[in-house]
C-alpha cells in the first residue's frame, strides 16, 4: 500500500471517530432524555438508530439487508451475529426494527462521552466477576418483561486474526434464549470486516451487506439443548459467510 493511500485511509479512520462524536453531541439532549426513565428507552433506542445511519452514511457505507423473515412489533428476540468491525454496532441498529439492548464488555464503559450512555443502556458484563452471569440474567430478564430484545455478539469480541472466519460461540446467548423462550435470531454481516477492521490502515467505502436468516425457536427447549442451540446457530451463520461473493 503507497504511504498517500494509508493517510488517506488514516484521515478516513479518524473522522470514523469524530462523527461518533459530533453525532452523540447534536443528539445528546433526546439521549439524555432517553435514560431518564426505562420506559422512555424506545427513544433512546431511535435516536441510537439515527446516529448510526448517519455515521454509515457519512462513512460511505450503503447498507443493503436481506430479510427472510420478518419481525413482530413489540416480541422480544436474541440477537446474534457475527462479530468482526465496530461498524457491527451500527449495522446491528440499521438491521433490527424492534428496540433492542446490547451484553457487552464492562470496560467498554470507561470510554469518554460514549461510555456514559453505554453504562446506562446497556447490560454490562465482568468476566472477572463471579456475580456477573446472576446480574446479567436478572437484567436482561426486567429489559425483557419490558418488551425489548437482546443482542449478543456470541463470539466474545472480534477475532484478531483476519484469516479466521467465524470464531467459536460462547454461550451466554443460547442459555438466556432458552430461559425465557425467546428465538434466536441469527445475522451474517459479510462485509464489515473488510469496509472497517481494526487495523489503523486498512478499510474503504463500499456496500454493507446483511441477511437476516430464519428465527430459531427456543419454545420448550431446556438447558440441554444450549450447546446443539448454540452450534446450530453458528452453522447457519459460518455457512452464510462461505458461500458469499
Amino acid at each position: 500500500m503507497s504511504i498517500l493511500k494509508k493517510v488517506a485511509v488514516a484521515l478516513w479512520k479518524v473522522w470514523f471517530y469524530i462523527l461518533i462524536f459530533v453525532m452523540i453531541i447534536i443528539l445528546f439532549p433526546f439521549l439524555v432524555i432517553g435514560i431518564l426513565k426505562e420506559s422512555w428507552y424506545p427513544l433512546y433506542f431511535r435516536c441510537t438508530q439515527i446516529w448510526a445511519r448517519v455515521i454509515m452514511l457519512g462513512m460511505g457505507f450503503y447498507p443493503k439487508v436481506v430479510r427472510d423473515e420478518k419481525f413482530v412489533r413489540g416480541k422480544s428476540y436474541m440477537l446474534v451475529s457475527n462479530h468482526t468491525s465496530m461498524t457491527d454496532i451500527m449495522m446491528m441498529l440499521h438491521v433490527a426494527k424492534n428496540p433492542f439492548v446490547f451484553v457487552g464488555k464492562a470496560e467498554l464503559a470507561k470510554l469518554p462521552l460514549f461510555g456514559f450512555f453505554y453504562k446506562r443502556t446497556c447490560i454490562l458484563v465482568d468476566r472477572g466477576n463471579a456475580r456477573s452471569r446472576k446480574e446479567v440474567f436478572d437484567q436482561a430478564q426486567r429489559r425483557l418483561s419490558q418488551g425489548m430484545s437482546i443482542c449478543i455478539f456470541p463470539e466474545g469480541g472480534v477475532p484478531n486474526d483476519l484469516s479466521l472466519v467465524l470464531d467459536t460461540f460462547k454461550d451466554g446467548a443460547f442459555r438466556l434464549a432458552i430461559d425465557h423462550q425467546i428465538p434466536i435470531v441469527p445475522i451474517t454481516f459479510y462485509d464489515n470486516k473488510e469496509r472497517f477492521p481494526y487495523f489503523f490502515f486498512k478499510g474503504s467505502p463500499g456496500k454493507m451487506r446483511a441477511r437476516v436468516h430464519n428465527f430459531i425457536q427456543t419454545l420448550g427447549l431446556t438447558q440441554d439443548d444450549k450447546r446443539a442451540l448454540r452450534d446450530n446457530t453458528r452453522e447457519v451463520i459460518l455457512g452464510e459467510l462461505e458461500k458469499r461473493d
